[in-house]
């Protein structure tokens, strides 16, 4: 056996540990290769915030097991963690293994050998207390650098604290050496991922380090030219983080912020640590320093009790705020959460109405600030992503921007100026030779 193939569900903190877990079957002398090229040995990275992501992970199952003639796989991550025996019932799965396990497959998998019942190692989750430093490399030219794991919170809906166990983080000189490493290979761009980003610094349930600590630790490292933050809670996104990305070379003006309802009565059953007011001053803020900063919100549809009004409370509050796009879900059951034993449970279909609503005021949203951003001159760092012709790449406040396919752009820090919106949704850009900070 020398062949491998990763299949990787969820956030890009999944992402990041696919990686390193990938990197650690190449120090054993395995070819990584995609599902299509005949692997000895499948690894499914699974996710489990919706129903959606656990029936991906079933399909994914049924996908390893024709990608090869009986290959041995692998099922770890969320779902593995809170499903460990329905997971190994599922024909074709050898082995499962949960949050504390992951990372030790090679040691526990030894040799890969089929054996008559699936082999399931999965402790519970309090034993999840270490930190597994994790980057991903070349599966983009930016890089998802992992500073944080586990939730401390209490989110009525959230099953994340039963899949991953506790906040607990990296510390920050690891973190540099892991970024020296990332920047050695040439890469540009980091994206700071974990669980809940912004509680970085609890090291044995005991916090000694700060986030904005780290922030400006990231700065000094030679050779990173952008960091961005892939996530962080309003009521953890400090003045002194906005200012430094005000103030920045680095720090990208680009903030992803959980809002989750714009109705405060839905945010107290959610068991949000903020209300809407705090959420709205926070946008503020980032409007008053960076007023071109690109601003995403997570927001979820049909939570149980979800009245009508509620639900056209929560639209007219995010129609007012000066944000660039949404990411919406419809709520979705979770077992052993207080969500799911709430009463007033809303219709499937009504959810998905309500978010197919939202969808649309993103959409109006989305190109809002592309129209703002028209004329502009800015710096956009170029991926392999060639469609029709055009490459595409983001700007420094995370505009999606096309030009012509020129492969010697890929990885590179190009100046562009906005010329106007295409037909694809993206901003078509011309390059340009001097740039102008994006505020």
């Amino acid at each position: 056996m020398n062949r491998v193939a990763f299949h990787t569900l969820g956030c890009k903190l999944n992402f990041s540990e696919t990686s390193t877990i990938a990197r650690l079957f190449e120090e054993r002398g395995y070819y990584r290769v995609e599902l299509g090229g005949d692997p000895d040995v499948v690894v499914i990275n699974t996710c489990s915030v919706t129903d959606n992501a656990d029936r991906k992970c079933r399909a994914a199952i049924r996908e390893a097991r024709k990608s090869a003639v009986n290959p041995y796989i692998v099922v770890i991550g969320c779902y593995a963690q809170l499903k460990p025996d329905e997971i190994a019932s599922i024909p074709g799965v050898d082995a499962v293994l949960g949050a504390a396990e992951k990372f030790s497959l090679l040691e526990l998998l030894d040799g890969f050998e089929k054996t008559a019942s699936t082999r399931v190692h999965s402790s519970p989750v309090t034993e999840a207390r270490h930190f597994n430093s994790s980057y991903s490399l070349f599966d983009r030219t930016r890089t998802f650098l992992k500073v944080q794991d586990g939730c401390d919170y209490s989110c009525s809906f959230c099953t994340i604290p039963l899949a991953r166990g506790g906040s607990r983080s990296d510390s920050i000189a690891s973190v540099l050496q892991n970024a020296c490493e990332i920047a050695a290979r040439g890469v540009h761009e980091i994206v700071l991922t974990g669980v809940n980003t912004g509680d970085f610094g609890i090291h044995g349930g005991v916090r000694r380090e700060h986030f904005i600590d780290l922030l400006h630790a990231l700065e000094e490292v030679e050779g990173i030219s952008r960091i961005r933050i892939s996530s962080i809670e309003p009521n953890l996104l400090s003045d002194e983080i906005i200012e430094l990305a005000a103030s920045s070379d680095k720090l990208m003006p680009h903030f992803h912020m959980p809002l989750q309802s714009g109705s405060d009565t839905i945010l107290r059953r959610m068991r949000r640590r903020y209300l809407s007011n705090i959420y709205a001053a926070r946008v503020e803020r980032i409007r008053d320093l960076l007023p071109h900063a690109c601003i995403g919100v997570d927001v979820i549809v049909g939570f149980p009790g979800e009245s009508e009004t509620e639900f056209l409370q929560s639209y007219a509050f995010i129609n007012e705020l000066d944000i660039s796009y949404l990411h919406v879900f419809p709520y979705s059951e979770r077992s052993d959460t207080p969500a799911a034993a709430m009463p007033g449970s809303v219709a499937p279909n009504l959810r998905q109405e309500r978010a197919s609503v939202l969808r649309s005021l993103s959409e109006k949203k989305r190109r809002q600030f592309y129209q703002g951003q028209l004329g502009r001159k800015a710096v956009a760092l170029f991926e392999q992503d060639i469609e029709d012709g055009m490459m595409h790449g983001f700007t420094e406040n995370y505009v999606r921007i096309a030009v012509p396919h020129d492969p010697s752009l890929i990885n590179r820090l190009v100046p562009v100026v906005l010329e106007s919106i295409g037909s694809r949704g993206t901003v078509l850009a011309s390059l340009n030779a001097t740039p102008e900070p994006v505020s």
